[in-house]
């Protein structure tokens, strides 16, 4: 087959699409991407790219990169970077000439960066797929805090639009499935495609051991890999390791970068928890391995947040793929997958309380308990994420 993605964001900004992308053309299929130019999640160009249009070749995927207005760091700039995309996604749409067997897009945050997908259907009657990774206008809602009913029907309608548009809607969480009915979509055009975790994670040969013995502090450690932002709930992050600073031995290890690191790091200097937690800085996802062997217990938490309950966060796919125990603090799906594959503690999320007390339980638990909630995580994501399994279900339902 020959597939179009369309996606604002691709390598080397590090989504799960970059892997589908790679995969697909390992199976014979020819894949061109429609991105935007990388600065995710910094907020400014990463070294190379610019306001240019650019064509590249990646492990044998042909991209098109067309010019966006980065991100920034507030949020006037973040609209117009969303705006960018939309406009010079569907200027490219229009005047691309080539045809594609099959549109796949992706619905990340903004669901507007779907539009280019749309345009390009409707000059070429290609068939169009979404997959659904951030369930609108839920989640909008639930980040800015809108309360006017007038523009949340407005958000509705604009969503509703997007989804007639779509031949199938693929969702990455059996927790969308109502939502998006009610906004017209019927059972005939839903599927499950879940988020599953690179090979990477999954080859010990991809560890050094060694490589960043130096930054990761001795102790019992509590590691979080990701984003440094608003949904991760950072706030009751900070609290519950305050409450755990009275045992020495708890460290806690963020390993990413975001919107709320400035925040965070002004946080650590006031509260006086340089010696509990430690920022080591976002690297490449070729280097988690690496960073994820050293952790006593993984880190995932979101916000309370009603959209959030609807949501499986992605890193439970890394963690439990590295064979890694989850500390979460989160509610819904995300919490459900934990308990039910019993591969760690998990509370109710916006509870720093009971984050902390999960914590210490953790630490305070044998090593070989602790081993044994890691090969939970790994048997249940053999059997229910592995990335083979999932992009086999894709290719069905494009052969459909």
């Amino acid at each position: 087959m020959n597939i179009l993605i369309v996606t604002q964001y691709f390598w080397p900004e590090e989504f799960r699409i970059n892997d589908l992308a790679i995969d697909l053309v390992k199976r014979g299929n020819t894949v061109t991407v429609l991105t935007g130019n990388p600065n995710y999640p910094q907020g400014k160009f990463f070294k190379g790219y610019g306001y240019n249009y650019k064509i590249e070749n990646y492990k044998g995927i042909k991209i098109y990169r067309v010019p966006i207005i980065p991100r920034g760091n507030n949020s006037l700039i973040l609209i117009l970077n969303y705006l960018s995309f939309v406009i010079a996604g569907s200027l490219f749409a229009i005047f691309h000439k080539i045809k594609y067997d099959k549109i796949f897009a992706v619905n990340f945050s903004p669901i507007t960066a779907l539009y280019p997908a749309i345009v390009y259907k409707k000059r070429h009657k290609t068939q169009l797929y979404i997959w659904v990774q951030d369930l609108w206008p839920e989640s909008v809602i639930a980040a800015s805090k809108i309360s006017s009913k007038f523009i949340q029907k407005v958000l509705t309608k604009m969503v509703e639009n997007i989804y007639s548009q779509s031949d199938r809607v693929l969702l990455q969480s059996e927790g969308f499935v109502s939502s998006v009915k009610e906004k017209g979509v019927t059972d005939g055009q839903i599927g499950y495609i879940p988020n599953w975790a690179e090979d990477l994670y999954s080859d010990s040969s991809n560890i050094q051991i060694d490589k960043y013995k130096e930054v990761i502090p001795s102790g019992f450690k509590v590691m979080f890999a990701g984003n440094i932002g608003e949904a991760q709930d950072f706030n009751s992050i900070v609290k519950a390791a305050e409450l755990t600073r009275n045992i020495p031995e708890i460290k806690w290890v963020i390993v990413g970068d975001g919107r709320k690191r400035a925040w965070l790091e002004l946080e650590i200097v006031r509260l006086g928890l340089e010696k509990t937690i430690f920022l080591v800085g976002r690297y490449p996802v070729e280097e988690m391995p690496s960073f994820f062997v050293h952790a006593d217990i993984m880190l995932l938490t979101l916000k309370n947040e009603d959209i959030f309950a609807l949501t499986i966060p992605s890193k439970v796919q890394s963690y439990m793929a590295f064979g890694k125990p989850i500390i979460g603090m989160l509610n819904g799906i995300g919490s459900d997958v934990i308990t039910n594959a019993k591969c760690g503690y998990v509370g109710m999320a916006g509870n720093p309380n009971s984050l902390a007390e999960n914590v210490i339980k953790a630490y305070r638990l044998d090593s070989k308990k602790l081993f044994e909630m890691g090969v939970n995580g790994k048997r249940y994501y053999d059997a229910n994420f592995s990335k083979t399994i999932v992009i086999d279900k894709l290719i069905g339902i494009f052969l459909e």
